[in-house]
């Protein structure tokens, strides 16, 4: 079995570090990668080494194969870890890997393939019997028979690209007038999304929470899982909020969707860590809805409860070793929650909000994991994803993580643009949310934007702006005035600062 000595890392951000603290941990060497824009990042800075790959858009950098190919050789590392994002769900890339003679630390280019083509997925999950929502069996050839499908299902119904994920290629078409015109749309998101424009038709669930089981499968043809994580609350169809266990999730629908993900990850012979995501209706009946050939962002969460190191076992897997565990060995203890803190303002439909990070002082204190990419005096480029770290927490159960959470949230500093973290508290603190009856619908059903500004206080605002104006030096040189709470409320609801 081979060793792996020095891993390149083929990402940028929080995941490159999670990757280099493993690797270092197990002696293993590193080689960061980055753009012109990430030169002085701290996943660069902390690798053992680093080769500059291109300019500051992905397709130049990141996303370009051979570059990343020729800085492992260059750099003689034996094994490359894609992350998340970018090139880890690329069967191409995978397999131009093994042509190289380099381990790719994630399942096979066929397993890439198989689970990342939507409708081959469908079709073999219905074969081994994994439950899956009414809709085409295959992507749709004839609009007008499709159409005829989605009348049979019944309204609404949701068009999905067979190629990608993420929300993108999407539309809910809740009756036929709509449906031709939003097959277009999705074809053509599909199209310039994946560069794949086909697209099928599933019913749309009432009341779905969206819940995944983290799977791992070695060479020697163990599977197991390590429980469920929800991630209901979303914007964009992706992710903010993330828990684990879920609060919906019994004994006995645990079990079941458990067994479920083990054969899914069986089904296509694979090897590595994955996860296997299913919605869940408000009748708690649940349906497969796809497999994430990589690690999850929401990864830490699963980490919490378990106490293991999902990166240190992908490596294991890698190295083609046998998992060094049992499904009886793999327990859960208490709850975790993590929060995604991206630079996008919850006040104007999430849009990103990237600039400067003039101040970034991170939570502390028992039971908080802070996994961030950036750091206090540097930029969130407009060229990337906008997170800004993943804020998680662990407690003894769901009660007191939330409230963990909540005080995390409210020591988390940062200035410079606005973020998710009023979001965040906003949504911890929602009645629905602390007794678990939320669905995929909450921001929609539940929040605007009102609800981050109606509780300012403002004489305390309006100090707050004082403070940081004479900090700035904006006051310097200019005559004093009296300070209007009206006007300095104003301005402060304007301003992107989180205390």
């Amino acid at each position: 079995m081979p060793t792996i000595k020095k891993v390149l890392i083929a990402n940028r951000g929080e995941i490159a570090l999670r990757i280099i603290r493993t690797c270092n941990e197990r002696n293993i060497q590193t080689v960061a990668v980055y753009s012109t824009p990430d030169a002085s990042s701290p996943h660069v800075l902390s690798a053992d080494e680093s080769v500059h790959i291109g300019n500051a858009p992905s397709s130049e950098s990141y996303l370009v194969m051979e570059k990343i190919i020729d800085a492992a050789k260059q750099t003689g590392a034996d094994a490359i870890h894609p992350g998340y994002g970018f090139l880890s769900e690329n069967s191409r890339f995978a397999a131009l890997c093994k042509e190289n003679g380099i381990i790719f630390i994630g399942p096979t280019p066929e397993a890439i393939e198989m689970m990342g083509d939507k409708t081959k997925a469908r079709e073999l999950m219905a074969n081994a019997n994994v439950p899956l929502p009414p809709g085409t069996e295959s992507a749709m050839d004839d609009v007008d028979e499709a159409k005829k499908i989605a009348a049979e299902i019944g309204y609404p119904v949701l068009i999905k690209a067979a190629a990608g994920g993420g929300g993108k290629g999407m539309r809910i078409v809740y009756d036929p007038e709509n449906f031709e015109k939003s097959v277009k749309t999705a074809k053509s998101e599909a199209k310039s999304s994946f560069g794949d424009d086909r697209v099928f038709v599933e019913k749309y669930l009432e009341e779905p929470r969206h819940i995944e089981f983290q799977v791992f499968a070695d060479e020697h043809g163990n599977v197991l899982h390590m429980f469920e994580r929800e991630c209901s609350i979303q914007r964009r169809h992706q992710k903010v909020i993330e828990e684990a266990p879920s609060a919906v999730v019994t004994p006995e629908l645990r079990e079941k969707m458990a067994e479920a993900a083990v054969t899914v990850a069986k089904s296509c012979n694979y090897v590595g860590a994955g996860t296997v995501e299913f919605l869940v209706d408000k009748h708690l009946d649940f349906y497969f809805l796809e497999m994430n050939t990589r690690l999850q962002v929401e990864h830490p969460v699963t980490e919490l409860i378990t106490g293991l190191d999902l990166v240190s076992l992908q490596i294991d897997v890698a190295e083609g070793k046998e998992l060094p565990l049992k499904q009886s060995d793999i327990t859960k203890t208490g709850h975790a929650i993590e929060c995604r803190i991206y630079a996008e303002d919850p006040e104007d439909q999430f849009l990103p909000s990237t600039g400067h990070l003039s101040r970034h002082r991170i939570p502390a204190g028992p039971g908080i994991r802070v996994d961030a990419g950036i750091e206090e005096g540097m930029d969130v480029a407009i060229y990337y994803d906008p997170m800004i770290s993943k804020l998680s927490v662990h407690a003894e159960n769901r009660e007191r993580a939330i409230e963990r959470m909540i005080r995390a949230l409210d020591e988390y500093e940062i200035s410079g643009m606005r973020t998710t973290i009023p979001f965040c508290k906003y949504t911890l603190q929602h009645d629905n949310f602390r007794k678990g009856i939320y669905d995929t619908h909450f921001v929609q059903d539940h929040f605007t934007p009102d609800n981050l500004t109606e509780h300012i206080d403002l004489d305390i605002a309006a100090l707050a702006s004082v403070l940081i104006s004479e900090r700035n030096g904006e006051e310097e040189n200019k005559p004093k005035q009296k300070v209007t709470v009206a006007a300095e409320s104003d301005w402060w609801k304007k301003r992107s600062v989180n205390t």
